[in-house]
């Protein structure tokens, strides 16, 4: 009898919890709020005592200066006084009515000059104080918010697409540290979902490419045999034209996805060398339509991705010069550096446009006035295209109807 093979056993339980541990006495957390309290709290408390310090030494001194003696008996017997600090008293034959008038005058005349004083130094103690306070505030919030900074670093360079950067803060667990392991919990499920999205833009490049090659490479054969029937070939090149269309929506829809993300290796690039490439590619179907390619290219050295910047020029190109009048129709192409900033722009003349139809344009597969592929003059994704890698190179495109038909696209990229 075969012995009976054992159940399979269940996957060993996870040894990290991801569950964040509630510590046995919550309130004695030390959070931002109780740091921040304690802190500027014994800063008042302190600057509070050192104020009252200087007051006390300063109204003990003023008691001190205010004990001299306002006169000094010379002769007991005929009255006779001198004093340094009241010569209203020195007269003689004071009656005991204006002697006394007298002191009390001096009395009041010291009281007023101490008090003076005391105030005087109080305030230049106060103003002291005061700079003393704010510099140590300032130094000590920089410290406290320090983290925040470390953060704010790592948020940047993850923006420049480096999704492996991590804040790994240490200290009191408090709030910043909380934010700091969110975030860097966000990076790594961002990181995965990047890297996923790779893996599936790979395989389907290969998936999908594959089939569609086999394709044209039976209809290319069986057109070439001089003894198929017409209607055979016409089918033939229907075939044909459906599947390069097909193998175009493929290349537009991987390279959509690719160019979404930011460049990570750079090189510098000319962008008036990649507008005369596009020029070049596009200058035989210009001549069959009958469209002038004209313009000045300057140089303008961007950092950047040289095939997906040739794709950005081609596609405006291509765009400008199927969209085009029947006759007489021109397309400029200009490259330069404006305010620090390199600047592709392509106008051409064409249809007139209405300015509410310019954001629809940069849709994917939206044309003007229809929102489905139905010519043969592209797949409906140029423009979403050049958007894309435009923003994934740091810059921008922009349009505008020109006067008479047609637009003007402006494509600004950071040199």
């Amino acid at each position: 009898m075969a012995a009976t093979p054992a159940p399979p056993q269940a996957p060993p339980k996870p040894t990290w919890d991801p569950r964040r541990v509630e510590p046995p006495f919550p309130w004695l957390r030390p959070t931002i709020r109780i740091r921040l309290t304690l802190l500027y709290g014994g800063m008042f408390l302190i600057a509070g005592i050192l104020l009252l310090s200087i007051i006390y030494l300063l109204a003990a001194q003023a008691i001190n200066t205010g004990n001299e003696p306002l006169f000094k008996i010379v002769d007991a017997t005929q009255l006779q006084v001198t004093s340094d600090n009241c010569p209203a008293i020195k007269s003689d034959n004071l009656t005991f009515s204006q002697f006394n008038e007298a002191i009390s005058a001096c009395i009041d005349d010291q009281r007023h000059v101490a008090l003076d004083d005391l105030l005087s130094r109080s305030l230049l103690a106060l103003l002291g104080l005061a700079v003393i306070a704010f510099a140590f505030g300032y130094a000590m919030a920089g410290r406290v918010l320090s983290p925040l900074g470390r953060i704010t670093r790592t948020a940047r360079a993850v923006a420049g697409s480096d999704l492996s950067r991590r804040i790994e803060l240490d200290g009191p667990d408090d709030e910043l540290k909380e934010l700091a392991d969110t975030f860097d919990e966000m990076l790594e499920r961002l990181q995965r979902a990047f890297t996923a999205q790779q893996r599936f833009v790979g395989n389907a490049s290969h998936e999908l490419r594959t089939p569609l090659a086999i394709n044209r490479t039976l209809l290319e054969v069986h057109l070439s045999d001089p003894n198929a029937p017409m209607e055979l070939q016409q089918l033939g090149k229907t075939l044909l034209a459906t599947n390069e269309r097909s193998e175009q929506l493929v290349e537009g829809l991987l390279l959509l996805a690719r160019s979404d993300n930011q460049i990570v290796e750079r090189k510098p690039v000319d962008l008036a060398e990649v507008a005369e490439q596009a020029v070049d590619q596009v200058h035989a179907e210009a001549e069959t339509k009958g469209v002038v390619i004209r313009g000045e290219q300057k140089a303008a050295v961007v950092q950047g991705n040289g095939v997906l910047l040739e794709r950005i020029a081609l596609n405006l190109v291509q765009n400008a010069v199927r969209y085009n009048i029947p006759e007489g129709g021109w397309v400029e192409v200009t490259t330069e550096v404006q305010h620090g900033q390199a600047v592709l722009v392509v106008s051409n003349t064409g249809p007139v446009v209405p300015a509410y139809e310019i954001d629809n344009l940069f849709e994917p597969f939206r044309r003007l006035r229809t929102e489905r592929t139905g010519s043969d003059k592209g797949v409906g994704l140029g423009l979403s295209i050049v958007r894309s890698v435009a923003r994934a190179h740091g810059g921008h495109i922009s349009a505008q109807p020109r006067e008479g038909g047609g637009l003007v696209m402006r494509v600004t990229l950071p040199i």
